[in-house]
């Protein structure tokens, strides 16, 4: 069994511009994260519908893996994510729910990096990402996640 935190939480009002540190975010069923582009429908994959860009998770040890590894500092805001998490294990979520502070996910998808992300962040970190860049989640019930927050498996949605 593991025991993940919440380490920090983002949020970018428009697309393509940087993310914003924030010390907490609403989570709203079926919309996302209130003030991020997704959840207003003008981030740059909104045209793609569904629930998998509500919430997204990153791991802050994947960014640290990254820096070791690699010798790129990508900071915590520069992965476009919303949610950066400590032992976490995201890639045992697909499929699962869970909570992240007072919030009920459901992992929806793994995330692979895009030239997107790279053009946004304008630093060479494709490769640094593939098969690592995180997880997309939906908002089964709503709530508050701060920087923190404990995240766990198993919560069910009711």
């Amino acid at each position: 069994m593991w025991n993940g935190t919440v380490e920090s939480v983002h949020i970018a009002p428009e697309a393509s511009v940087p993310m914003e540190t924030v010390p907490e975010v609403r989570a709203i069923p079926g919309r996302g994260l209130e003030g991020d582009r997704y959840f207003k429908k003008i981030g740059f994959f909104s045209r793609n519908e569904g629930p998998k860009r509500q919430v997204t998770l990153f791991e802050t040890e994947v960014l640290e893996t990254i820096l070791r590894d690699n010798n790129k500092i990508l900071a915590p805001n520069e992965c476009r994510m919303n949610l950066i998490t400590r032992g976490v294990p995201l890639t045992h979520l697909v499929g699962k729910t869970f909570r992240a502070g007072e919030v009920t996910l459901r992992g929806v998808m793994l995330n692979e990096p895009c030239k997107h992300l790279q053009e946004v962040v304008g630093k060479p970190i494709l490769s640094s990402l593939i098969h690592r860049c995180g997880l997309f989640a939906e908002v089964l019930e709503g709530g508050v996640i701060r920087p923190g927050d404990s995240v766990e498996e198993g919560a069910s949605a009711g």
